[in-house]
């Protein structure tokens, strides 16, 4: 079942019920990807906004980008790509769409925006921000260097843009290890600074004789899970794999099976399919997975992120219909911004093309 509350309640005014409970059985075929994670009672609310999403994007050309942490109702059925917030950024470089809806957060709309500076990039609701990248500012980073000049500065994509264009180079969690060796060998240095999570930048560390400075940011989704939360869920369900983003504190990460990125564990548990799983990140993220893997059980630690939850489909609907709220950056910003993760594209190029979602 759905881990949040719908976002629609009443059946909205723009179908009367009848039209909505024909808008339920027109769009079945969408329906049958969430119908394991949404009840069908709950379709009939959400089935005239999808029918409108649908409707709006493809008369505007338009499309919408979903985070992995997006509710299945956004992520399953109006998304035209679905992934981590880089991957999305990439999508929207390469569509041809006139217009971006950024369904996840503020800097994530920056980003595509950065890589995308021709499109109009939208985001459904101003407040859907991120604790990491209000954790940090560019004027902070500037202070930073400062402090430890000539040592390379690399931060994490979920940083606002600012952040990004006083960077040396950024990255991801699943190429982190690999951003901080290349960067640290191509400026023959043996320390470099991570910002802004703390928790990613030790777990970084102790796969590396690089060292690692640590900035003092933290996930306050992430930051919620404890060692002590792993030995409860093995204890209450045995034989259960635990799968743990890198945002975990160590001690979570040591007590898991397996740690990786949103994508990493998206693809442990659909080609290890192990029985029962749990997974220690955003819980809306297990509700996309479960619909995609029948027969693997998820024990689902409900664990929200606020702003995420910000974005609903009655705001896409609404962000479609009046083009609002436009996400813009400055020129020169976004310029630099761009430098840092071109810079990390040089050092670690993709290897694998983002997930598309199955949206009409």
């Amino acid at each position: 079942m759905l881990n949040t509350v719908s976002p629609q309640g009443a059946l909205p005014a723009l179908m009367s019920a009848d039209e909505a409970l024909a808008a339920a059985e027109e769009l079945r075929p969408i329906y049958e990807r969430v119908s394991d994670v949404i009840p069908e009672i709950e379709w009939v609310t959400m089935a005239p906004y999808v029918k409108e999403i649908l409707r709006i994007k493809k008369e505007k050309n338009a499309v919408i980008l979903a985070h992995n942490y997006m509710t299945p109702d956004i992520f399953h059925t109006v998304a035209d790509f679905a992934g981590d917030s880089l991957q999305l950024a990439q999508e929207a470089g390469r569509s041809d769409a006139d217009i971006i809806v950024q369904a996840g957060v503020h800097f994530m709309a920056e980003t595509s925006k950065i890589l995308s500076p021709g499109k109009k990039v939208l985001i459904p609701d101003l407040r859907a921000g991120c604790s990491l990248a209000a954790s940090v500012t560019g004027d902070d980073v500037r202070l930073l260097k400062e402090k430890y000049p000539g040592v390379p500065i690399v931060t994490y994509v979920n940083t606002t843009a600012d952040v990004k264009a006083e960077s040396d180079v950024c990255c991801t969690s699943s190429n982190a290890v690999e951003i901080v060796e290349k960067i640290a060998a191509e400026r023959g240095v043996d320390t470099v600074l991570m910002i802004p999570d703390e928790y990613l930048a030790k777990n970084v560390a102790k796969q590396t004789d690089i060292k690692v400075i640590a900035y003092h940011g933290r996930c306050e989704v992430h930051e919620q899970f404890t060692a002590d939360d792993i030995r409860a869920y093995r204890e209450a369900n045995p034989g259960i794999v635990v799968l743990a983003h890198p945002e975990c504190s160590p001690e979570v990460v040591d007590e898991a099976d397996f740690a990786g990125s949103t994508s990493g564990l998206i693809a442990y548990a659909k080609e290890k399919r192990p029985a029962k799983v749990v997974m220690l990140t955003e819980c809306s993220m297990s509700d996309n997975v479960a619909a995609e893997t029948p027969g693997v059980e998820f024990i689902r630690p409900c664990n929200l992120c606020p702003h995420m939850k910000r974005i609903t489909l009655a705001n896409i609907l609404d962000c479609l219909k009046t083009e609002s709220f436009e996400v813009t950056v400055d020129a020169d910003i976004a310029v630099a911004a761009k430098a840092s993760v071109d810079a990390m594209l040089r050092l670690s190029p993709p290897k694998v093309k983002p997930m598309a979602a199955a949206a009409e």
